[in-house]
């Protein structure tokens, strides 16, 4: 079994909440990348962070976090910023993200910092989220996604508050595109598709990606389950059913646990071991919506049997 490396951002989650009958925000130490890698180490693979992280004591939590949760900080550069808030409201178990901090600490990767050695090296290679709206880092991903030899995983993770900008939406299409093309697997979720491909059916941009060139593509669907097209069908396949409480961080989990099978077992032969490995996947984020946050509530896969047994 090799690694993955999990090119992305970290930053801390600050969580609406409430304590004697008043609004609070609870801290979280988050960012969809760091999900993945938290995920991948919980379930036994070995992941690489890669990305910025702040020269405060925030970022040195999420060092403390992450080294403590078996993930590798040696691609992991320090930048002089402050870290990067992402205050979450909900309206139900879906999280609404407002990020505030500039610079951005997550956004200061470049290519020079980049560890070509360490990319090399590994067996996967993740890139995705919200670096690939800025330049610097998405220059970084480009150059790991070029030099991997590894098994390419690409999740857009699409945060529309993020896209107020002209042209940010037709800029991110590309770059989903281009990441697409070359990729062994994309994951995203239905809010992914919407955002992105409005009024074009999940099933529709399942094909549409496969035909760019992406190898398997998995489309979550929440309480639904998820399709996974890995073949000439697009298959569907359901979800366990769990009373969520806190959905943050469970399309993560799907994704950190589809890499940690890959580390273990590699790309599966036919459609039908997709299929397994999303089931698996499934279960492993309904029992992260049991619990809130995020990546504190990646499970183990004992967790996952004990809490699934069949």
């Amino acid at each position: 079994m090799g690694y993955a490396v999990v090119l992305g951002e970290a930053l801390v989650d600050l969580l609406d909440a409430e304590h004697d009958g008043q609004p609070v925000y609870r801290q979280a130490i988050g960012g969809g990348p760091l999900n993945v890698a938290v995920a991948v180490a919980r379930l036994g693979g070995d992941a690489r962070f890669v990305g910025s992280l702040g020269d405060d004591a925030l970022a040195d939590r999420i060092r403390a976090f992450l080294t403590g949760a078996g993930v590798g900080l040696a691609g992991a550069v320090t930048v002089p910023a402050p870290t990067a808030l992402a205050v979450a409201t909900f309206a139900g178990p879906e999280p609404d993200f407002r990020f505030y901090g500039e610079p951005r600490s997550y956004a200061l990767l470049t290519a020079d910092d980049l560890d070509v050695a360490l990319v090399e090296g590994a067996d996967v290679v993740y890139c995705g989220s919200i670096v690939l709206l800025d330049p610097p880092v998405r220059a970084a991903a480009r150059r790991a996604w070029s030099i991997a030899g590894a098994l390419r995983v690409f999740d857009p993770n699409v945060r529309p508050r993020l896209l107020g900008r002209p042209g940010a939406l037709e800029r991110l299409r590309e770059v989903v595109a281009e990441f697409a093309a070359s990729a062994h697997l994309v994951k995203l979720s239905t809010a992914d598709a919407e955002v992105l491909y409005p009024r074009e059916p999940v099933e529709g941009v399942a094909a549409y990606l496969r035909e760019l060139g992406a190898g398997t593509v998995v489309v979550t669907l929440g309480a639904a389950g998820a399709l996974v097209a890995a073949g000439p069908d697009v298959v569907r396949i359901p979800a366990p059913k769990v009373h969520a409480v806190d959905a943050t961080g469970a399309g993560d989990s799907v994704m950190g646990a589809l890499i940690a099978d890959l580390l273990a077992a590699g790309e599966p032969e036919d459609p039908a071991g997709w299929q397994q490995r999303v089931a698996f996947a499934l279960r492993v984020a309904a029992l992260v919506c049991e619990s809130p946050g995020g990546a504190v509530a990646m499970p183990t896969r004992a967790d996952v049997t004990r809490r699934f047994p069949s």
